[in-house]
């Protein structure tokens, strides 16, 4: 059974030495999928690549960003095109190579009993490669961390390899999202899960980046876990939320 029309979005900001090879592995993977470029005026020439490709490939799209504003808003911008265009599926990837387009068939097959669909590297069968082990304990801790501030049954929910239905996308944009970092990734799995939308994690694995620069910080990281107290301190008071729907594993 197929999902529908797929747009694979990835964001960029000096990403020049890894788009073409992630294009390429990405049409190989998915020959049916679109690929579009939001690119966030990458001082390395990452845009104009960008161009080239799109030149050269028709399933190959480009938009251009003036400055750089965060991986929430490159992600919302780009969630605007799919819906302009009326893309049935809308996939997150990073453009370093950490999310292997080759695991994206299995990520779709869920996403046909599934909203959400999160690319998960702690849950069985999941793994990440090359990291040292501070930023494990970094991401396994936030990780759990966001499940006792929220409640959000999910073990990767900080994760950026997914996949969503775009009608569930459109209904939960239609209100504000809150970050514009990779907070950005929790806020959409938790709106998503409190909308009793049904999210599936299935096992991936996570591979370092060997070219370029890794964006991630710690003031990415102070953001992240204080945004994740402030919303549970509100829903705590609030307790108003629709039905959830518990999330599933896919081997």
């Amino acid at each position: 059974m197929s999902v529908g029309s797929v747009l694979v979005i990835v964001p960029t900001y000096n990403e020049i030495e890894n788009l073409e090879l992630i294009a390429g592995r990405l049409h190989a993977a998915v020959p049916a999928a679109n690929l579009l470029v939001v690119d966030d005026n990458s001082p390395d020439g990452t845009g104009r690549l960008a161009d080239e490709l799109a030149v050269a490939h028709d399933w190959v799209h480009v938009l251009h960003r003036t400055d750089k504003q965060g991986l929430g808003a490159a992600y919302v911008a780009g969630f605007g095109w799919a819906r302009e265009h009326d893309y049935d599926v809308v996939v997150e990837m990073d453009a370093d190579g950490s999310h292997a387009p080759e695991q994206l068939p299995r990520l779709l097959a869920a996403l046909e009993n599934a909203d959400l669909v999160l690319g998960s590297r702690w849950v069985d069968g999941g793994e990440v490669v090359n990291w040292p082990r501070s930023r494990e304990l970094l991401s396994r801790g936030g990780n759990l961390w966001t499940r006792l501030a929220l409640g959000l049954p999910l073990k990767d929910a900080t994760g950026g390899y997914r996949a969503y239905r775009r009608t569930v996308l459109d209904e939960v944009l239609s209100h504000d999202v809150a970050s514009q970092g990779y907070c950005f990734q929790v806020d959409l799995a938790w709106q998503i899960w409190q909308g009793g939308h049904r999210v599936v994690e299935v096992p991936i694995t996570f591979v370092e980046r060997e070219r370029g620069e890794s964006k991630m910080s710690r003031a990415i990281v102070v953001e992240a876990l204080w945004r994740v107290t402030m919303w549970g301190i509100t829903s705590r008071r609030s307790r108003k939320r629709l039905p959830a729907q518990q999330p599933r594993q896919v081997s």
